[in-house]
């Protein structure tokens, strides 16, 4: 049913867009923080990383994309906690003000073309796939170590009960702006990998981002239902890919390409009320 290339490609982005899972992952699940900058963050590392690459710096663009995508988890956190603003209005407005960011940073222009520059692909001795591997495996490694430390501890702490956190005399509008800092710029690394990967920077490329991280998240989540950090990280990353073989295969059945975000929400959706419906199947 699927040729070599299918694999690869599903597999290649598999693992650059499960770094918007793992994002999502941070700020949903540990921070219980419905973060909506995750659309603008990723457009904006496309951005940055097609800027930079384009002035002869495929690799210094990574970390370019990342310290920009901070700087909006960043405003998205004071947003919420220096001026009371609700997390998924916070989020809105950030993503709303990143849309001309966006544009003004690709010389405001819709679309930015890379085929002749260098990027982190064409430079890397090896194949996308192993790369592109190594970019995600490495920052989930990163992801586990850091929730495992005290300063991760205390982030942790503030997503599943804040005013205990509080109690504790630790500053909860500090954990919160540290963890939305981190997991934008996580996000805007996946944005700057794939617009080196497609060679191509486009101001629409993150729509519905929000949608993709989710579907990989939850996906994941049915395959590790409990269990530790490191599994949890594991199952966002599965998650997509798995979510990105479900592409394919809608693709596979002559799908249009416009209905693929009609999927995604359909997947998401069931995978959502999923364990509902069985909770209630058991209780009958």
């Amino acid at each position: 049913m699927f040729s070599m290339a299918i694999i690869t490609s599903a597999l290649e982005l598999g693992f650059i867009y499960a770094l918007v899972a793992l994002a999502l992952f941070l700020s949903f699940r540990v921070l219980n923080i419905a973060d909506m900058t995750t659309d603008g963050a990723f457009t904006l590392g496309c951005a940055v990383s097609a800027t930079v690459a384009l002035a002869g710096h495929p690799y210094l663009a990574l970390p370019a994309a990342m310290i920009a995508g901070s700087c909006a988890g960043f405003i998205t956190a004071c947003l919420q906690t220096k001026w009371g603003v609700p997390s998924i209005l916070a989020g809105i407005i950030t993503n709303t003000g990143l849309y001309t960011v966006n544009l003004a940073v690709m010389g405001f222009s819709s679309n930015v073309n890379m085929l002749r520059a260098s990027t982190i692909f064409t430079l890397f001795p090896g194949s996308k796939l192993i790369l592109a591997m190594i970019i995600t495996l490495g920052v989930g490694v990163l992801m586990v170590l850091f929730l495992n430390t005290r300063l991760g501890l205390s982030i942790r702490a503030t997503g599943d009960n804040p005013d205990m956190v509080r109690a504790s005399s630790i500053n909860t509008g500090l954990t919160i702006t540290i963890g939305l800092a981190i997991s934008n710029s996580i996000t805007a690394l996946s944005g700057a990998v794939l617009a080196q990967y497609q060679r191509t920077a486009d101001i629409n490329l993150g729509t519905g981002m929000v949608i993709i991280g989710l579907a990989s998240l939850i996906i994941g989540e049915t395959v590790f239902r409990k269990g530790k950090i490191w599994m949890k990280v594991l199952g966002a990353i599965i998650g997509c890919i798995l979510y990105r073989f479900i592409i394919a295969i809608a693709l596979r059945l002559d799908l249009p390409s416009e209905c693929l975000k009609l999927v995604s929400a359909v997947i998401v959706a069931c995978a959502i009320a999923l364990p509902a419906m069985k909770k209630q199947k058991g209780g009958k």
